[in-house]
């Protein structure tokens, strides 16, 4: 699966109606439907403001609307485009304003798909390094030497603790923390085994 580096946008003219599609990278659903509400409340288009999103590791979860356009010729489209273009955690807005000339059925599907298909075009993408977040508590003794050598497993810390141990909190690619635990291990004799927090 790819993920977007970065948000992009295009917008398209069809009889009058201006369309303005937009993807945006989103960590997860809930994250989606948050901003798709945010434009809702943003744009002044008195019109619609579809949306299809995909998340998951897999691009397992996803969803649309059709944001009051006939059944099916919106929101079903876009998210065709966002399937077909293999990236996931992202959402995909179309806003429309109405130029005084209906579209039609297939008009509509024609338009919104073309949209999505022009935002989405040029996307800057990378591919997705699933993640694990970890915990692992530290002896003193161990930590300069576990902290100066993280870079080796694309590790980053966003937390620490300093209490009878060091209790560092992060996250790395999944691929890197056998051998980080394998470090650990040796370091510690054994004693010590990081734990994942994300499951």
């Amino acid at each position: 699966m790819l993920i977007l580096r970065h948000g992009t946008s295009a917008e398209l003219t069809v009889r009058k109606s201006r369309f303005l599609a937009e993807a945006t990278p989103v960590a997860s659903p809930e994250a989606a439907r948050e901003l798709w509400h945010e434009r809702k409340n943003t744009y002044t288009n008195g019109g619609h403001i579809v949306f299809a999103f995909i998340c998951g590791a897999r691009g397992e979860v996803m969803g649309c609307s059709d944001d009051g356009e006939p059944s099916g010729t919106a929101g079903r489209p876009v998210l065709e485009v966002l399937k077909g273009s293999g990236i996931t955690n992202v959402l995909l807005t179309v806003a429309r304003w109405y130029g005084g000339i209906k579209l039609g059925t297939g008009g509509l599907v024609r338009a919104y798909t073309e949209s999505a298909q022009l935002a989405i075009a040029d996307a800057p993408t990378a591919e997705l390094v699933p993640l694990v977040r970890f915990t692992v508590a530290l002896p003193y003794i161990h930590y300069e030497n576990v902290r100066r050598r993280l870079p080796e497993f694309a590790a980053e810390i966003t937390g620490e603790e300093f209490a009878a141990a060091v209790t560092l909190s992060g996250v790395m690619p999944e691929a890197n923390f056998t051998a980080f635990s394998a470090l650990i291990r040796d370091l510690t004799g054994g004693a010590v085994v990081p734990r994942r927090t994300d499951a």
